[in-house]
């Protein structure tokens, strides 16, 4: 959407909305500076340009330095965890319910040094290779195509866990230099956004996360519906598997059949042909497979051969490119093929979200090297995306479902999403014409402190 036609009024007008918008985070920032400072800080990533880190934001925005704006995201002497949980509430509004998703990713910030906490030499999607990077375990609220972001923490690997001095050096927090596996961060931001009252209906993870036994069972133990993607060897029984009585030297019982790789248990099974809603090219269709099972994720019983656990979905997916895709969920017996192939696509959007973070918000473009300021970096850009998926549902309330909003005034948008693969995703968030100076169009400067 353009604002081309949009005077100096109305976008004094959006500004003011950001900062109406804006007051409950701000109440939880403490001291009057950094409640001035943060809705600068935002309107920098917020207004246009390609770059968003300190220097040419600074620059953009007509402030004298930067140093206020490294002070403010980067300081300890704050505690910003009040306002990821304003974020979750703010999230749940907009998108949360029991029809939600609530995804678990991870996402890679591609950096060129070695000093910035947290890099190591890593797969980095981004790059579709190994390189050096930062890798954020991501998780994100969404609802009818619409993505916010709710979470997203730094993933420490060996190599940090195992030296000290560099994470006392990158300000590491004593408590966070363990060795912990992605799906247990995972699982303990998935608690806090819980325990914010955040709302949802399913969790949604790749084969990254659903390959871990210990990660399916964690989501159970919270009682937890999921649907989680696997590697195509995943061992599996089937639900008429019976334990027997030992035989050999043997102890306990054992399953009186061997346990089959999810591949090969579906491929003799008829694939039909799926549609799970309408795209901007037509309808969005693959050819599925599905059968109930017993996951060969129980206590190991022999030569490391798992005994059958809970019964859940094995589900195919056969792609127009001849790529095959397998997952588990435990979403109820009764779930029709239709229902389970649009809780797996599902997914897409948290990529969706994070090139939006990413190539519009500047999420990759923090410079600092401290574990404070990239995780603060991260809360201001997901702050920024909340506030632009509130002015797009706002806009949808005005004018009807499918229709598009009306520009509002403000220096960045997010229009409809693309509805095709994730590959052919147009981005979402797109700029308009530069403005004034945002420090020309609102009060003064804040003083320094």
């Amino acid at each position: 959407m353009d604002v081309t036609g949009w005077g100096t009024a109305d976008v004094r007008d959006g500004l003011r909305d950001l900062d109406g918008w804006l007051e409950p985070f701000l109440e939880g920032m403490g001291r009057k500076t950094r409640r001035e400072w943060a809705p600068f800080y935002l309107r920098g990533l917020l207004g246009p340009g390609a770059r968003k880190s300190l220097q040419p934001m600074a620059a953009r925005l007509g402030l004298s330095g930067h140093d206020q704006l490294q002070h403010f995201v980067a300081s300890p002497a704050w505690d910003d965890s009040p306002l990821w949980t304003v974020l979750a509430h703010e999230a749940d509004r907009l998108v949360g319910g029991s029809g939600g998703y609530l995804v678990i990713d991870d996402t890679a910030l591609p950096k060129k040094g070695m000093l910035s906490v947290g890099v190591a030499r890593q797969y980095c999607g981004q790059l579709g290779k190994r390189a050096n990077c930062q890798a954020l375990v991501s998780l994100t609220l969404a609802q009818g195509e619409v993505p916010v972001p709710v979470g997203l923490r730094l993933f420490l690997p060996d190599e940090w866990v195992e030296d000290a001095a560099r994470c006392a050096r990158a300000g590491v927090p004593k408590a966070e230099a363990t060795a912990r596996s992605k799906g247990e961060i995972a699982l303990s931001e998935l608690d806090r956004v819980a325990a914010a009252g955040v709302r949802f209906g399913t969790v949604l993870a790749d084969a990254g996360y659903g390959a871990s036994a210990a990660f399916r069972h964690g989501l159970d133990a919270r009682e937890l519906r999921w649907a989680v993607g696997i590697p195509r060897n995943q061992k599996v029984y089937g639900v008429d598997v019976q334990l027997v009585p030992p035989s050999g030297r043997a102890r306990k019982p054992v399953p009186d059949k061997e346990p089959r790789a999810a591949e090969d248990v579906l491929a003799a099974l008829p694939w039909r042909r799926v549609t799970w809603r309408e795209g901007t090219k037509g309808r969005l269709a693959a050819r599925f497979a599905a059968l109930r099972i017993r996951v060969a994720d129980g206590a190991v019983w022999a030569n490391n051969r798992h005994l059958p656990g809970e019964e859940v979905w094995l589900v195919g997916e056969w792609r127009s490119s001849g790529e095959r895709k397998y997952y588990l969920s435990n979403l109820p017996r009764r779930t029709s093929m239709r229902a389970l192939a649009a809780a797996i696509k599902a997914r897409w959007v948290c990529e969706q979200a994070h090139q939006q973070l990413k190539g519009e918000l500047g999420l990759g473009h923090f410079e600092g090297r401290s574990w404070i300021g990239l995780h603060r970096h991260a809360l201001m850009t997901c702050i920024a995306y909340a506030y632009l998926q509130h002015l797009r549902l706002a806009g949808q309330s005005r004018t009807g479902p499918g229709k598009n909003a009306p520009p509002r005034p403000g220096t960045a948008t997010i229009a409809k999403p693309a509805r095709g693969a994730p590959r052919h995703h147009r981005q979402a968030v797109r700029y308009t014409r530069p403005v004034r100076p945002v420090s020309l169009l609102q009060a003064p400067v804040p003083t320094t402190t």
